[in-house]
């Protein structure tokens, strides 16, 4: 008898077995999940499929979520509920917002937002954001930049939120001292504000600031009508780290000299566009601050000879020197470079720009510091023998960019290769006198290399074979450089599989063998450029078709292009987000279809002078994701076409048109769509059959024409 109730049981267990191993998931806790939804924060579609997985998991998922980005205002309804614990709403890509939708949002996560970005958003008023701030008193971190329409009852809506550390106000035009004054009075635990273009507030509302708000970090009082006055108060809070002065241009040296407070805590410290402000001044603003990191005297007034002096007073307090933009707007010479001695931690000079001496560049060379990056690009007076003096002392240099520095020759880069051997980045765009052998040198000296933008240069196929011996290289720019062809791309696809980055533009022996060897090789790649080349077809597109990550794709001026390669793209590459086929004459309709089918994730695209009629524009329309579109010179479009595709696209927030289209168009439904955030360019362009009928030397500055 036990036997037989033992064997009577042997089903039943196994059944009880078949039920646990037919839904493993069911044995997690919530908690081993949302740990898994962690590592997929990144990735929203891997969120999406994970959340689409089963019933539980749908609930998991939207109780895990805690940042939310909707691609449009209609959309937040069906997704209010959904989520409930939301602490980061960003509605950046949500033109219209209202007082109704910011009353739903307040009253939904009344007990979990702490942050929300309203700086592309408006139609709402200081009601919608009342009872935001009144409801939502958790919030800590408020973007409401570009509010243009916001005045001082705005800002008054603004101080009920006493928890605020974070505020963005910037371009906020309307907004006077007295709303200020209501913010300093309100928000009295801001750290970070930011007041840029705010033309209205003067030196009463920036000292009320500063004499309320003194756990103040970060100020950002760009462009506004201040003076010295202010200033004194500003100077006195004891957090202060950054102060950005930038085209503050009532502030001078006259006003400057009268200020006796000093400011220790002060790390940054930005007077670019303050064409009043000179050397004699600078001591006033800088004196006793000891912390002081960062000097931004960019695009100011005409430098005085004494500024080295100066300079060399402030690195006593200088710790760190990572962004050296003053230099921008004065000779390197040695009295300068003298001056950056007491840099010890000195990783990065920026010199673009600047015209460079030699005294300069051997002064540079015996900076004690451990210098990583250098920066020469458009610099007058780089020359070989300068170059390779300076890399010989610094050999740690892991960045360089030497663009547009058309001295320097072969010797620059035998002595470059020979001395920083860690390189990870090099731009040399427009360096003609560098002949093509070294390349060589680069390639088989740099094998660090992770970027290489070596646009119109002698670059050839020995060059290319050379450079993929670099494993790391992600970032790769070959335009306008005749003497590559596939043989050179060939090497780089066997080898270089993490490659993610590929300008071809106008480089012409290149085809589409080329390009297959790129698609077979490397699989990361995310964008790719091959912008007027007649000799790419479909064929490259098929190619590119099994690059599942690419998100960019520039084919304008390929005439061999057609709807079927662009098909076979919509099909493969469902992350494309960036599309420009304009002047792709022989791509219709039949190329617009699936794209609307497949290509759910397409932000932009430029269809200008292709075979694109009605039909196709409002399949495109029902891409959800579409923001951006070009539609100049569409033979086959009508007013009646455009109209149904711009209403039908109810996310779109910028739309080139002809003007032509202007008085076609009923004028209620440009308004509608403006109401909803959309932005109209007009352009009265004259229709041009050529592929680009001013040639590539226009782009890089080296027509004669007066453009």
């Amino acid at each position: 008898m036990k036997n037989e109730n033992l064997d009577s049981n042997i089903p039943m267990k196994r059944k009880k077995m078949q039920a646990l191993s037919s839904n493993p998931f069911d044995i997690l806790t919530e908690e081993i999940v949302w740990k898994i939804l962690d590592l997929l924060d990144d990735d929203p579609s891997a969120r999406k499929s994970f959340s689409l997985t089963c019933k539980t998991f749908y609930f998991i998922e939207s109780r895990h979520r805690r940042s939310l980005k909707p691609l449009r205002t209609e959309l937040l309804p069906r997704i209010l509920h959904r989520y409930p614990f939301v602490s980061h709403l960003d509605l950046s890509l949500c033109p219209r917002v209202d007082d109704y939708t910011l009353n739903v949002i307040s009253s939904t996560w009344k007990a979990t937002l702490h942050s929300i970005d309203l700086s592309r958003s408006s139609f709402f008023t200081n009601v919608g954001l009342s009872r935001l701030f009144l409801n939502c008193s958790g919030l800590v971190d408020v973007d409401l930049s570009n509010g243009t329409e916001l005045t001082d009852l705005a800002a008054s809506a603004i101080a009920e939120a006493k928890n605020l550390e974070r505020l963005r106000l910037a371009r906020c035009k309307l907004i006077t001292d007295m709303g200020i004054g209501c913010i300093a009075v309100g928000c009295r635990k801001l750290r970070s504000l930011c007041l840029k273009w705010c033309l209205r507030v003067g030196d009463l509302g920036v000292e009320l600031i500063a004499l309320k708000c003194k756990e103040i970090k970060s100020l950002d009082l760009s462009y506004l009508p201040i003076t010295e006055k202010c200033l004194k108060s500003v100077l006195q809070l004891w957090h202060l780290e950054d102060l950005v002065l930038e085209g503050c241009h009532g502030i001078d040296d006259e006003g400057l000299s009268t200020l006796k407070q000093s400011c220790k805590s002060l790390k940054m410290l930005n007077l670019s566009n303050c064409q009043n402000v000179t050397h004699t001044s600078l001591s006033s603003l800088t004196n006793g601050a000891e912390q002081l990191q960062q000097l931004i005297l960019a695009y100011g007034s005409a430098v005085s000879p004494k500024l080295p002096k100066v300079i060399s007073l402030l690195t006593l307090y200088l710790s760190l020197g990572s962004l050296l933009t003053y230099l921008m707007v004065m000779k390197v010479t040695a009295d300068l470079a003298n001056s950056l001695h007491n840099f010890s931690k000195l990783q990065s000079i920026k010199l673009d720009g600047c015209t460079v001496t030699w005294s300069g560049i051997k002064a540079m060379a015996s900076l004690q510091a451990s210098v990583k990056e250098l920066s020469f690009s458009k610099c007058l007076g780089v020359t070989d023998q300068g170059l390779s003096f300076l890399v010989q002392a610094h050999k740690k240099l892991r960045k360089l960019d030497i663009t547009c520095c058309r001295k320097i020759t072969y010797t620059s880069i035998d002595s470059i290769t020979n001395s920083c051997t860690s390189l990870t980045s090099i731009r040399m765009e427009s360096c003609s006198l560098v002949s093509k052998e070294a390349f060589i040198l680069i390639g088989a000296c740099c094998s660090y290399l992770e970027e290489l933008d070596a646009t119109d240069t002698e670059i050839d196929d020995e060059g290319l074979k050379s450079i993929s011996r670099c494993l790391q290289l992600s970032v790769l720019k070959l335009g306008i450089c005749p003497n590559i062809t596939d043989e050179g791309l060939k090497n780089v696809g066997s080898h270089c599989s993490m490659l993610k980055e590929l300008d071809l533009y106008r480089s012409m022996a290149i085809s589409d063998m080329g390009i297959a060897a790129i698609a077979d090789g490397c699989p990361a790649l995310e964008m790719i450029n091959m912008a007027y080349n007649d000799k790419i077809t479909d064929y490259s597109l098929i190619s590119l078709s099994k690059c599942l990550m690419l998100k960019s794709l520039e084919i304008r001026g390929c005439p061999g292009v057609s709807s079927i390669g662009l098909s076979v793209i919509a099909v493969g590459c469902k992350q494309l987000t960036v599309l420009d086929i304009k002047k792709c004459f022989n791509v219709n309709d039949n190329g617009m279809l699936p794209l609307a089918q497949f290509s759910q994730n397409l932000k932009q695209i430029n269809l200008s002078y292709c075979c694109v009629t009605d039909v196709g524009l409002v399949a495109l329309a029902s891409i959800s994701r579409l923001q951006n579109m070009t539609i100049l010179h569409l033979a086959g479009l009508t007013p009646n076409g455009l109209a149904a595709a711009l209403l039908a696209c109810g996310g779109l927030t910028k739309v080139k048109l002809h003007a032509s289209f202007r008085p076609l168009l009923p004028q209620s439904i440009i308004g509608y769509m403006e109401a909803h955030g959309c932005v109209f360019h007009w352009r009265d362009k004259a229709f041009t059959k050529e592929i680009d009928p001013k040639g590539w030397k226009v782009h890089f500055g080296r027509s004669n024409e007066v453009l």
